[in-house]
């Protein structure tokens, strides 16, 4: 009966009219995004889920698993609960400080050389001058990067202490932050210049595979794992969101790839360090050998 008495009392084009604004409605409803996946909460909630569900893990291995008790349990979980808030602060600082930055920067940087409608003066210099900075800017921001991630630090202590202090943490440290610097630039280049990036790659890891069969296997491995620092919470966001800006700026189709060319330079970075580092040390030892050999010849003419 209400559907006669609708159809015989409001006219058609009402009707039609309120369906699609109740449509419309609907659709933007569905378009809005829950309030956990609206910043901060959304950092907050992955910072949460990187630690916790880690923490449920190892705690299930230490109790069921080996029936061990935590020892210092309240220092223990006083360090786990700064490691949740830690994260969740970090992410947040990335979202708000690093990634935007990164992005602004990026883009803004093709200004140098390049149009941009960002800035009305721009190109600011001339092609090959405004390139070179570009270039100069991917390297420092990679130096940069790279010096501030935790994960090399920790590597670089590992590795000064496994070689006695042949190989230092300060030389590892510098040598993964060049090579990554370097990446970067290349993957900038890349970007400027649109050649494939295999023409990165393929001699990189000729290069790195050949300078692994002529290094010892401690040196070889220290330099396949310090690519991973391409992979750490600063690098990665900072990284990224240059390299888009910088694509968007350019027009360019593709932003990525910057990472992948600053996995490479660091491995042949190390491992050309350890060469050296093994030369020096059969070097130091040929010394030590050839006086200890004068030393005995003089003994014996005594």
């Amino acid at each position: 009966l209400l559907s006669f008495y609708t159809a015989y009392t409001v006219p058609p084009e009402v009707i039609i009219a309120r369906a699609a604004e109740i449509k419309a409605a609907a659709e933007l409803a569905s378009n809005q995004p829950e309030w956990y996946q609206l910043t901060p909460w959304s950092e907050v909630i992955l910072g949460v889920r990187a630690i916790v569900p880690l923490v449920i893990f190892l705690g299930f291995v230490l109790f069921v698993v080996l029936r061990e008790r935590i020892k210092e349990a309240s220092i223990m979980n006083y360090g786990i609960f700064l490691a949740v808030a830690g994260m969740c602060v970090f992410n947040i600082g990335l979202t708000y400080g690093l990634a935007k930055l990164g992005d602004q920067s990026g883009g803004l940087i093709a200004g140098a050389f390049s149009s941009v409608e960002a800035i009305s003066a721009s190109p600011l210099y001339s092609l090959s001058v405004g390139i070179g900075i570009a270039g100069l800017f991917a390297w420092v921001l990679g130096l940069g990067a790279t010096l501030a991630e935790p994960a090399l630090n920790a590597l670089g202590m590992t590795v000064q202490n496994l070689t006695n202090g042949a190989f230092k943490k300060s030389m590892l440290m510098g040598a993964v932050s060049i090579g990554v610097a370097t990446g970067i630039m290349l993957g900038v280049l890349k970007l400027i210049f649109d050649f494939h990036i295999l023409y990165i790659l393929l001699p990189g890891y000729a290069l790195g595979l050949f300078l692994t069969i002529l290094s010892t296997e401690e040196f070889v491995n220290v330099g396949w794992d310090s690519a991973g620092v391409t992979t750490g919470p600063v690098t990665v966001p900072l990284v990224l969101a240059m390299g888009l800006g910088f694509g968007n700026a350019l027009g360019s189709t593709e932003g990525f790839g910057i990472l992948a060319a600053a996995s490479i330079c660091p491995i042949v970075a190390v491992l050309s360090l350890g060469l050296y580092v093994q030369f020096k040390v059969k070097r130091e030892e040929r010394l030590t050998a050839l006086n200890m050999n004068q030393t005995e010849d003089i003994s014996g003419r005594v």
